[in-house]
């Protein structure tokens, strides 16, 4: 397991417009000077994303959602994410086979996260009997760290402990990237990715998501 100094930073903060987004930066020296140079140029013009968290912007007044929705016929097995819970529990995505899966990935220390999080328990306890699901997957090193974040926000779904990040290695490219936090992932009944989201969701969103593909058949 690689220490967590070995790991790429995972920045939080507000993206262009109104949208919360996450970002991460290479860690070299000569990269940084860079970013520091390009965060400085973007707060002066519209507010671009700091390593500091930012308070989170009006849901109602956000910018068209950077969904990718992909057609039955088009779409790619999702890898099936396995291992333990934040609190030492088995956990496997083909365990929900037959359900809509919701895989969010988070991390304690994202704002973002912390915002949208509440809105997935909302939209499961709403949705379970019609097939839903909510998994979510933590890169917090600390395994403590994920469960105290469950508890304090009241969330019942299980999270996967994904402290190096190998989760989302199989994943087809370009799908999303693994170090911008939070994103999100929609599988359909035969587990396979139906969509993606590389941003803060809302629980109108998740709701309008999976309302297409809750309708879809289970095929036989």
């Amino acid at each position: 397991m690689s220490s967590p100094a070995s790991q790429p930073p995972k920045l939080y903060g507000r993206g262009f417009g109104s949208r919360e987004l996450g970002y991460s930066v290479a860690t070299t020296k000569a990269t940084s000077r860079v970013v520091v140079y390009a965060v400085s140029a973007c707060l002066a013009l519209s507010g671009c994303a700091t390593t500091e968290p930012l308070s989170l912007s009006d849901p109602e007044q956000s910018q068209a959602s950077p969904f990718k929705s992909f057609p039955v016929a088009d779409r790619a097995d999702a890898p099936d994410f396995a291992g333990t819970t934040v609190d030492g529990e088995p956990v496997r995505l083909s365990d929900y086979r037959g359900k809509v899966v919701v895989v969010n990935a988070w991390a304690s220390t994202c704002a973002p996260c912390r915002k949208e999080s509440p809105a997935l328990e909302r939209t499961q306890r709403k949705l379970a009997d019609q097939g839903l699901q909510v998994l979510g997957v933590t890169s917090d090193t600390d395994r403590k760290l994920g469960l105290d974040f469950q508890r304090e926000l009241g969330l019942t779904y299980p999270s996967l402990h994904d402290p190096d990040g190998k989760q989302f290695l199989k994943l087809p490219p370009g799908m999303v990237n693994p170090q911008i936090l939070p994103f999100t992932l929609f599988i359909d009944r035969e587990g396979r990715i139906a969509g993606a989201l590389q941003s803060t969701v809302t629980e109108k969103e998740v709701s309008g998501i999976v309302a297409p593909i809750l309708k879809e058949p289970e095929e036989k």
